[in-house]
């Protein structure tokens, strides 16, 4: 009997275990997120540390929206439609930012698990591309990483320093939402231009 491979391809199971190991590491800091907020913000790093965080979650948004609209990477100059709903994206996810009340910890739930949802959905599209079926990835997605959302107000609900906030669970589904989605309306993008152009040798 001819026994499947868990994994499709090297790729995918790249992409799980990256996946694996950023909610890891966003499980194993639960403890230590005031203790780094505090000293970052005595050194008055805070605001340069979160907006670097944020511009690697956009650039993370937009090169998995990229990459997926053309079938794997960037292979020309983005075209005007890519970029103006990229930044379409961008303002989108600032704006959730700036309205999201609280503290810095709980505006970093936006950037961990849209991060974590983008990587799951990595890997379920590059199952789906070699052959496997998969439902609804994108909606899956968005699905696994509320749940770990979900496990990680749970693990905080254990420990002395934290507590249990039904609004960061939801804070956690809407960062996945709003992640795929942009990779989903910038990969649509993409495609729409390469329809357009053809699919014409890359520039």
């Amino acid at each position: 009997m001819i026994r499947t491979p868990v994994f499709t391809s090297p790729r995918e199971r790249r992409l799980w275990l990256w996946s694996l190991a950023v909610v890891a590491a966003i499980y194993s800091t639960l403890g230590l997120a005031g203790t780094l907020v505090g000293v970052l913000r005595e050194w008055s790093l805070l605001p340069a540390a979160m907006m670097l965080v944020m511009v690697l979650t956009f650039m993370a948004i937009v090169g998995s929206g990229l990459g997926s609209g053309l079938g794997g990477g960037l292979r020309r100059p983005p075209a005007a439609l890519e970029v103006w709903v990229a930044l379409g994206v961008v303002v989108v996810y600032g704006m959730a930012v700036l309205r999201m009340g609280g503290s810095p910890e709980e505006r970093t739930h936006l950037f961990e698990y849209g991060i974590v949802a983008l990587l799951i959905h990595a890997a379920l599209a590059e199952r789906v591309r070699n052959g496997r079926r998969v439902r609804a990835p994108a909606a899956l997605a968005v699905v696994v990483a509320a749940l770990l959302g979900w496990v990680d107000e749970g693990i905080q609900a254990l420990l002395p320093n934290r507590v249990y906030d039904n609004f960061d669970v939801f804070s956690n589904a809407v960062a996945a939402v709003i992640a795929i989605a942009g990779s989903q309306a910038v990969a649509r993008a993409a495609a729409a231009v390469e329809r357009r152009r053809g699919g014409g040798s890359p520039c």
